[in-house]
């Protein structure tokens, strides 16, 4: 028997490679001989270039930038062996997981150093990208990125505007005389699901502002700095972000690369499959593990599980998913190619209980989805 194992990470527990590894544990415990394929899946976030690195050959590039907070960082972004491509995940360089909870702060957190890794990526020669663009401290509309590739933001004076989304009210003219001219002869692709818009009641500022530690008060001056910067954006491009979908992508740095960018916007889990080994493993398989932390029914909006199922289908391989909690509507997903959900919480427990135990409860249930499964398996396909 062969198994694909491809899950995404279980948010703040257990990483795509790690979950992938507990899963085939499981099933090893009642299958020894079977064949297993790991394929650790991210659809854009965090994670991103680990996950295809885990599947995919490249090389891997240590770069020091600026942190969010300004503080130097290492950061890496990875270059494809088989394409060429660089691979820029946001978070290495912008993340909410540079910051500590308690220094969360949307008002100066900028994206400077994610337009650092793109420099050093261009200056190594790259002309192709996938930026994942998820898990940003940030909502500086992409205006620290802007700078470190030589846009000019100043204010109306012509001096030169500082970083952070509480600058962005102070911009009023952009100069792009210094702009790098190797990005418009590249070409991008932005992997991201967020479709929300650069302002409004669903844009980027209040939707993600609060966890990145805006208060009512900072979401309220941080809004209206963004419509500023989007103003701004509108009057030297043309390009009308504020009700773009995908434009509040990444703390608005979506809306930077549609307006500035030779750049086109893909489903994340889309991306990670192509350049992933997922539908090579798929050839022979007789059944598809995937999960993630949560599935219920914006999971059919095409999430990792969702993505997963879809190219299975093709395929004609069944889909098991896994999760840590199952909320409603996951009867949507049976109609996608997933044949049944199971939730890896075994008794009452809290949740952190479930997420330090995540890997020991996922290892558990994929023992008993495979003793499932395998209830009318002939004996020599249970090998």
């Amino acid at each position: 028997m062969k198994i694909v194992i491809a899950p995404d990470s279980f948010k703040g527990s257990i990483s795509s490679e790690a979950a992938a590894a507990a899963i085939e544990k499981g099933i090893k415990r009642f299958l020894p001989n079977a064949v297993t394929v790991k394929v650790p899946i991210a659809d854009g976030g965090e994670g991103t270039l680990d996950s295809l690195f885990a599947s995919a050959d490249g090389r891997r590039v240590t770069v020091q930038v600026t942190g969010p907070m300004g503080a130097p960082v290492l950061a890496e972004y990875g270059v494809l062996s088989q394409s060429g491509v660089a691979v820029i995940e946001m978070a290495k360089a912008s993340g909410l997981c540079l910051v500590e909870a308690d220094e969360r702060d949307p008002l100066r957190a900028s994206t400077y150093g994610t337009g650092e890794l793109i420099k050093s990526a261009l200056d190594d020669g790259c002309r192709d990208f996938i930026l994942a663009i998820g898990g940003s401290a940030t909502n500086d509309g992409g205006a620290g990125m802007l700078q470190a590739l030589g846009m000019r933001l100043s204010d109306g004076g012509g001096s030169q505007v500082g970083h952070g989304g509480g600058e962005l009210g102070r911009i009023a003219a952009i100069d792009d005389s210094e702009w790098d001219p190797r990005i418009a002869e590249s070409r991008f692709v932005i992997a991201s699901d967020v479709q929300n818009p650069l302002v409004g009641p669903e844009g980027a500022t209040h939707v993600f502002g609060p966890q990145k530690g805006a208060s009512p008060g900072i979401v309220a001056d941080l809004e209206r700095n963004m419509t500023v910067w989007a103003n701004t954006i509108e009057r030297k491009t043309g390009v009308r972000l504020h009700d773009r979908p995908g434009a509040g992508a990444g703390g608005g740095i979506g809306g930077a690369f549609l307006a500035f960018f030779p750049a086109s916007f893909r489903r994340g889990i889309d991306v990670m499959i192509e350049h992933s080994n997922f539908r090579n493993a798929l050839r022979g398989a007789d059944l598809v593990i995937t999960g993630e932390g949560r599935i219920d029914r914006q999971t059919a909006s095409g999430k990792t599980p969702m993505g997963i199922a879809q190219e299975a289908r093709k395929a004609g391989v069944p889909v098991i998913a896994l999760a840590g909690s199952v909320g409603p509507g996951t009867e949507l997903l049976h109609e996608h190619g997933i044949h049944a959900v199971f939730s890896i919480v075994n008794g009452p427990m809290g949740l952190q209980q479930a997420m330090d135990g995540a890997a020991a409860l996922l290892e558990q249930v994929s023992e008993q989805v495979l003793r499932t499964f395998c209830i009318n398996c002939k004996p020599d396909s249970q090998s």
